[in-house]
């Protein structure tokens, strides 16, 4: 194996910085909101001097934007491995697909999506629609291949049935460890 150049090192060392700016960065705004969290408070806690988190993300903005990237990234990571692992098992699918989504909704609190709403609709925006593309995406297959299957209702569209599962997941009124959490598979046709 060739040893790296210096400017290889140079790229990596930038990259690995970067990404540990974007993961404080996304606890403390998830957590707290994006609004109460300064960029002193971020380059004390990292140990890095304001300069160098400068050189990285030249505002707060940019810095939210990559967090919501790295967000997605790890959304959809979630969301393509549970469709892998049960490709012709609807009821599993659907179980992990919303178990998964809780969780990685678990971990975003309100004063983030207030923040952003007030401080960022631009990004917000493209939350929206990114949000939207990959629940029509996973969920939105999953439904048809369901509805084919006779496990879900053929008539009701599926497009509904995302919004429904969507907003209840939105609204925190998603919860499931009863149902969902059971190792038992779901067993005749879903009634939504």
């Amino acid at each position: 194996m060739k040893p790296l150049s210096k400017s290889e090192l140079r790229n990596r060392r930038s990259d690995f910085i970067r990404q540990r700016i974007v993961e404080a960065a996304r606890a403390h705004f998830f957590s707290h909101g994006f609004r109460s969290v300064t960029m002193d408070d971020l380059a004390e806690e990292l140990g890095i001097s304001k300069k160098t988190l400068y050189a990285h993300f030249p505002g707060k903005l940019d810095m939210l934007e990559a967090v919501v990237a790295d967000k997605f990234a790890s959304v959809e990571a979630t969301l393509k491995e549970v469709t892998r692992a049960h490709p012709r098992d609807f009821p599993a699918t659907l179980r992990d697909l919303l178990s998964g989504t809780q969780r990685e909704l678990d971990e975003i609190k309100p004063p983030f999506v207030r923040d952003m709403r007030q401080k960022a609709p631009q990004v917000f925006k493209v939350v929206e629609q990114r949000r939207a593309a990959l629940i029509g995406r996973y969920f939105g297959k999953l439904f048809i291949e369901g509805q084919r299957a006779g496990m879900v209702r053929k008539d009701v569209p599926a497009r509904l049935m995302i919004e429904l599962f969507l907003r209840w997941i939105l609204n925190g009124r998603l919860r499931w460890p009863s149902v969902f959490h059971s190792k038992k598979p779901l067993k005749g046709t879903m009634h939504l």
